[in-house]
């Protein structure tokens, strides 16, 4: 067997074992006559949020476990607009006699989500609550459009 055959077949294995398996529409690779199938599994993003209960804003335990949910469910959206449109960081440093006397960062995550499926709610330790959402690549992919098409109208007016 050739090199290059050597080669594509350990590339098509690596692909194959990231690619995973598990309820997978298989796609076929052909190489010189020989057909390989891979698993092909539509590839997620996801986020993780967390939340507090007993700093939520009620006296009833019950609604405070609820607020914190929701919460959690809020940051872990934010982590998703994160990662789909990346993060604004603001930062500035003051010097005053070759001293730093004042050093400055912000942050800001800005976008639509849309599609995001949830993936687990579950309590962690005795006070906090753990949210995890999901987003396909596709949907990320018609946000990234999305956006790129407000930019350019934002730009022409």
């Amino acid at each position: 067997m050739c090199l290059c055959k050597i080669k594509l077949i350990t590339a098509m294995l690596a692909l194959s074992a990231v690619l995973g398996s598990s309820g997978c529409a298989p796609i076929e690779v052909r190489s010189e006559g020989s057909v390989i199938k891979i698993a092909q599994q539509e590839l997620v993003i996801s986020a993780t949020g967390y939340a507090v209960i007993s700093v939520q804003a009620s006296d009833n335990p019950a609604q405070q476990r609820l607020l914190a949910i929701r919460a959690s469910k809020l940051d872990a959206y934010r982590g998703l607009v994160e990662q789909v449109y990346g993060q604004y960081v603001d930062g500035s440093t003051t010097i005053s006699d070759l001293v730093l006397s004042d050093d400055v960062y912000r942050a800001k995550v800005q976008g639509v989500i849309y599609g995001a499926q949830l993936v687990s709610v579950s309590p962690v330790g005795e006070d906090t609550y753990e949210v995890t959402l999901s987003l396909r690549r596709s949907v990320v992919n018609d946000l990234r459009l999305l956006y790129l098409k407000h930019m350019k109208q934002l730009a022409r007016a």
